[in-house]
């Protein structure tokens, strides 16, 4: 599952170490030189890194015991690789490829269930501005680009004939797509629901200091007494630049935007669908949402990059605990009334 990585760590914490199959390693060194605040007593950070969703993810924990450090991590980790092997698009042995092949899926896990459930209200919730049957698109898009072309004005339209999140049918005995040629994709919401299973996978093990990285950011707690975790958002256009730095304040982060899948050099064809139209939605270049779960800030940063920006403030305004913050493809920066956002003194 090929994705997005547009969220990049402000952490002064120094690089991970290892991939797959490397244990929890400990830095001795993470507090080294900090004058302003403290460490929290008693605790060391263990970091470590797995593949999933097509690249790295990673998870530092503060504790103060290795074991219990080594299984939380090793838990979390596990949550995060088993979504992707569930919902991956790419995966011949995930219950979404099967799902896509044969447009029926018996005895669907009852993980995809709930993202199936949580992806039809936002798509309701939304006026169909999220749509997981947008897959249909992804693949003409997809095959053009392979022939270093654009796809034909017959062949978007019908792809998009096929997309209606209306036209998808689930309950626990099956999963069926109604209509011949349709598929789906949960790119826009399986990375944030992995952090919100390996969040809770942390706390079942006690951890109360934490930072996850699937794409998507989640945390528990705090990095260092009286400072928060905090990431940094990727400026669309400027590249290594941020476009702001956020303190990880018991939301959960995810971020949307033209420029890591595109198909067309201006970035006006990306990865991110508009179902009525069939191509990319031309007004926002990316969109940042911080809300109290993974899979809500996930869904919706590609349903308000669809909306476009006057729908999208009046949406999130909407939303308790929901803020944004929108990039429009001319650079302009807007934002909900408390986003948060960390300014150093």
């Amino acid at each position: 599952m090929q994705r997005r990585s547009l969220l990049s760590a402000s952490l002064g914490l120094g690089a991970l170490v290892g991939l797959a199959g490397v244990g929890v390693i400990t830095d001795a060194h993470f507090f080294s030189g900090s004058k302003t605040h403290q460490a929290l007593a008693g605790l060391r950070l263990y970091s470590s890194a797995a593949l999933a969703f097509g690249t790295t993810v990673s998870i530092k924990v503060l504790h103060d015991d290795t074991q219990v450090a080594q299984a939380a991590v090793a838990d979390a980790l596990q949550q995060v690789q088993s979504v992707d092997a569930l919902m991956s698009v790419y995966q011949e042995g995930s219950q979404v490829y099967q799902l896509n092949e044969r447009g029926v899926l018996r005895d669907p896990d009852p993980h995809l269930l709930q993202v199936l459930a949580f992806s039809q209200q936002l798509s309701q919730r939304t006026a169909g501005a999220f749509d997981i049957t947008v897959q249909p698109l992804w693949r003409v898009f997809s095959r053009a680009k392979a022939k270093a072309t654009q796809p034909t004005l017959e062949e978007v339209a019908a792809a998009k004939a096929l997309v209606n999140w209306q036209q998808l049918a689930f309950d626990s005995q099956q999963v069926l797509l109604q209509r011949e040629g349709m598929a789906i994709t949960l790119n826009g919401v399986a990375q944030g629901y992995a952090v919100d299973l390996a969040l809770d996978a942390l706390r079942r093990h006690g951890v109360q200091h934490a930072l996850l990285d699937t794409g998507e950011f989640g945390a528990i707690g705090s990095k260092a007494q009286g400072q928060p975790w905090r990431v940094g958002v990727a400026h669309p256009r400027q590249h290594d630049s941020l476009a702001a730095t956020l303190p990880m304040d018991g939301r959960q982060v995810a971020t949307s935007g033209d420029y890591e899948t595109f198909f067309s050099p201006d970035f006006s064809r990306h990865h991110i669908f508009d179902p009525t139209t069939g191509e990319s939605p031309p007004e926002l270049a990316s969109v940042t949402v911080v809300a109290p779960g993974g899979m809500l800030a996930d869904g919706l940063s590609t349903a308000l990059m669809v909306m476009g920006a006057e729908k999208a403030l009046a949406l999130a305004a909407q939303w308790h605990d929901v803020d944004a913050m929108l990039i429009t493809k001319q650079g302009a920066i807007l934002k909900t009334l408390n986003f948060p956002e960390f300014r150093s003194t």
